[in-house]
């Protein structure tokens, strides 16, 4: 395990590599490996290192709840609590890495309780909407 730091749009976030397949490495095994550093900013002008908060939305799915299947923003909630949805309808979208997930019921019933809403970030298996 190795530990970086990482800086994404002028944030800095501290992470644990770790290295897999590194004993197929053709550097000899007392050698330690090359790591290339990148220019660091000086300490008065560094971004402070960060951790999100936890969003609302970080709740996991319970039975009757539709889960995000990604790490996300969501984009769009597409129903209404009261609203009667099929198996198959659209009720979501989340985007990750600028790519927009359509999230579809997956079974028919009411939406009983919206869960995110649109610009929260979420994680894989977030609640988003409660069917029953």
């Amino acid at each position: 395990m190795k530990k970086l730091r990482v800086t994404v749009e002028g944030k800095s976030y501290e992470v644990l590599v770790e290295i897999v397949g590194e004993s197929a490495s053709p550097l000899p095994a007392s050698a330690p490996p090359a790591i290339a550093s990148a220019p660091q900013a000086p300490a008065s002008i560094a971004a402070p290192i960060a951790s999100s908060p936890p969003t609302p939305a970080a709740q996991p799915a319970a039975a009757g709840d539709i889960p995000s299947p990604l790490a996300g923003k969501v984009v769009s909630i597409d129903v209404k609590v009261g609203d009667a949805v099929t198996e198959g309808a659209q009720v979501a979208t989340v985007e990750a890495m600028k790519m927009n997930t359509y999230i579809y019921a997956p079974k028919a019933g009411t939406v009983s309780a919206i869960l995110a809403n649109p610009g929260d970030g979420v994680e894989e298996g977030s609640a988003l909407i409660r069917i029953s």
